[in-house]
């Protein structure tokens, strides 16, 4: 016991640090192995980036710390060149500061199929309901909010997509006076949980909560 309690402070972080390395080398080596199952059965490649416990059917699920969108190895090392053929990020981006988001677009071009799509679903900053706006701000009062960095509108989020190159088209979305506009998705290219059509807060037809919903693509 004496031993156990001198040696415990000086082993315990390099062995916590060990063990941490290795978790996300295993899950390194599940996502690539999941990738490369995909393309050798001529699937399209799926990725859900930020996908917490969310998964779905013919999704390969993706995750910090094992995949960190910040990190230019972690793409090289899980997917090839142009490899990918969708990717969905459900409320990830406000988690990062504009310059971050930017940054995210310039690195997945190259990871992005020539026919791929990128869709991203954010807190949308032209929701007309205090309430809402209140959650989702930066620092707001909803779940995960004190680590929010941006209140993306349609207009924020298209001028960072123009600015990158990227083609894209709003689905779902408030316009700044108010009024909601949504056009037709499928699920098969990224379902959102948090939208108009799906989110159980809507299901009186009151718009309660809703996302700013965008897919992109290389122009």
């Amino acid at each position: 016991m004496l031993f156990k309690r001198i040696l415990q402070p000086v082993y315990a972080p390099p062995l916590r640090r060990l063990r941490l390395w290795a978790g996300n080398r295993a899950e390194q080596r599940r996502i690539r192995a999941e990738v490369l199952l995909a393309r050798g059965q001529g699937r399209a490649v799926k990725v859900i980036i930020g996908a917490g416990k969310t998964r779905y059917p013919g999704w390969i699920a993706t995750d910090i710390p094992a995949f960190d969108i910040s990190r230019e190895e972690h793409w090289r090392r899980l997917f090839p060149p142009a490899g990918i053929d969708r990717m969905l990020a459900e409320h990830v981006f406000e988690h990062l500061t504009a310059a971050q988001f930017s940054d995210f677009l310039a690195t997945a071009r190259d990871f992005l199929a020539a026919s791929g799509r990128i869709r991203i679903a954010v807190p949308d900053g032209n929701h007309p309901s205090p309430d809402y706006i209140n959650r989702v701000r930066p620092g707001g009062s909803g779940a995960g909010a004190d680590d929010h960095k941006m209140l993306y509108t349609q207009e924020v989020i298209s001028q960072l997509l123009e600015s990158q190159g990227y083609e894209f088209t709003v689905l779902e979305a408030f316009e700044a006076g108010g009024a909601f506009h949504s056009q037709p998705w499928s699920a098969d290219d990224g379902f959102v949980s948090r939208s108009a059509a799906h989110d159980e807060r809507n299901q009186d037809g009151v718009l309660r909560y809703t996302s700013l919903l965008v897919d992109c693509w290389l122009a």
